[in-house]
């Protein structure tokens, strides 16, 4: 390297990129937010894979030519405090969670994908995420663009139920054939829909409805601060 080379700290870079980002997609309702030493580009979802393509490349001005990571968010109930409930016993484990009801899973943008992308010659990092509403949470694929995507895509699928258009072999990669509902969304009951169990008549294992009430505890934790232990005593 020569000695005449300008080094550049991780937050002029961050800086750089934020303001290359905003001049080349502003206009194409994209939106970029900065902090925490990271930079967020928010994309509408019928443009994704447009501006997925312009990212990417020796021949792009931004060269992000690693995708790290894929991955589905459901953001239902998201700014809620579901564990604030209104009693408990000092047993333990004396309060519940219903969460069939107050829920309005039709809310719209209710489903983000977030993609987690990598410029090995500029050495920056950058979070491109688009919002899905609930009723048809589909983007197109990126496998076009980062083949890497093809597993990420499936387990999107697979946990949350977000279709991914245009890709070659969209199936579950996780959970079982037969199994019902996507367990990462919120809505999804902790004890599943079915439940499955030896039958020593057909003598096979068989699959039924979920017999038990879908209902979360909560545990009360009681801890003794020893910084105050004195202060009580007196």
């Amino acid at each position: 390297m020569s000695s005449t080379t300008i080094k550049t700290t991780p937050e002029q870079r961050i800086a750089k990129l934020a303001d290359a980002l905003n001049t080349s997609f502003n206009k194409k309702g994209c939106t970029v937010e900065q902090g925490f030493g990271e930079v967020t580009l928010t994309v509408p979802r019928e443009r994704l894979l447009e501006i997925s393509f312009e990212l990417y490349g020796s021949a792009s001005p931004f060269s992000f030519d690693l995708l790290i990571d894929l991955c589905g968010v459901d953001y239902l109930t998201y700014g809620q405090v579901e564990w604030e409930t209104s009693s408990a016993s000092l047993t333990g484990f004396g309060r519940g969670v219903d969460r069939s009801s107050e829920i309005d899973t039709e809310a719209a943008d209710r489903f983000a994908v977030v993609y987690h992308l990598l410029s090995i010659e500029d050495n920056v990092r950058v979070r491109v995420k688009t919002y899905l509403d609930s009723e048809h949470p589909m983007v197109e694929s990126v496998i076009p663009v980062w083949p890497v995507a093809d597993w990420f895509e499936r387990e999107a699928f697979d946990l949350y139920g977000i279709l991914f258009e245009g890709h070659p072999d969209l199936r579950r990669i996780l959970t079982d054939y037969g199994f019902v509902g996507h367990p990462f969304r919120k809505d999804f009951p902790v004890s599943g829909h079915v439940e499955m169990r030896y039958d020593p008549e057909k003598r096979r294992v068989i699959y039924e409805p979920v017999s038990i009430e879908p209902r979360t505890l909560v545990p009360r934790v009681i801890r003794n601060d020893n910084r105050y232990m004195n202060e009580e005593s007196n």
